[in-house]
């Protein structure tokens, strides 16, 4: 599949391979799945890496599906060239280079945000684990689940710099077994930890920070 520039947008498969390794390796290296739970978790996240990247530069199966109604509403405009796939500029109108279109910036935000996110709450959950203890310290005092969160944050940043159908209806499936897992985890943590996890509970939310305390708890951390 070439550009009108004779230049291929689709059809690189080695550029899928290698995007949808680094950033599975990278999630890996901050998120250390141990647990049968763990790579339940991983692994949707790393299915999700694969479907995105797979449409980013192998197959645009979006574009296809879609282009009978983009063609009518864009007519002259080239289907298969790769800024095509960045479909909120296109649908929204923004003129300039898509990588450097808000929606595109915002999505380095929410990546780069939940990568940073992972790795301070795994270091976090590291240490709670060895000491036997519940973690309450850096992120997990401004939210129960912050590894959750994360993975959240970066699949959302993903869907703002290259939408698919797919990874669409993958993700609210992968929201709510992150919810499921998380509510798994603390019936457990309330069985091993007794009171202490209830009061952490008390205090603490699941999944959404409190805005007057979230920045200061962070801090602390």
């Amino acid at each position: 599949m070439d550009t009108a520039e004779g230049i291929p947008a689709y059809g690189l498969w080695p550029l899928v391979v290698l995007n949808a390794a680094i950033f599975i390796m990278f999630a890996f290296s901050f998120f250390k799945p141990r647990t049968q739970r763990d790579w339940r978790t991983f692994g949707a996240f790393s299915a999700f890496l694969v479907a995105l990247f797979t449409e980013m530069y192998g197959f645009p199966l979006t574009i296809y599906l879609l282009s009978g109604w983009l063609g009518r509403l864009y007519p002259g405009m080239d289907l298969l060239s790769h800024n095509m796939g960045h479909l909120w500029s296109t649908l929204l109108g923004w003129e300039g280079d898509p990588h450097f279109s808000p929606f595109h910036l915002l999505s380095y935000a929410f990546i780069g945000g939940g990568f940073v996110l992972l790795a301070r709450a795994w270091d976090v959950l590291y240490q709670a684990q060895r000491n036997g203890q519940v973690a309450m310290s850096g992120p997990y005092t401004v939210v129960r689940h912050p590894q959750y969160v994360a993975f959240v944050l970066i699949m959302v940043g993903f869907l703002f710099q290259w939408p698919t159908i797919l990874t669409l209806v993958m993700f609210p499936i992968l929201v709510l077994m992150y919810v499921r897992l998380a509510r798994r985890e603390e019936r457990e943590s309330l069985e091993y930890f007794g009171e202490a996890y209830a009061a952490y509970m008390a205090r603490t939310p699941a999944f959404i920070p409190r805005r007057s305390s979230a920045s200061p708890r962070l801090r602390q951390g």
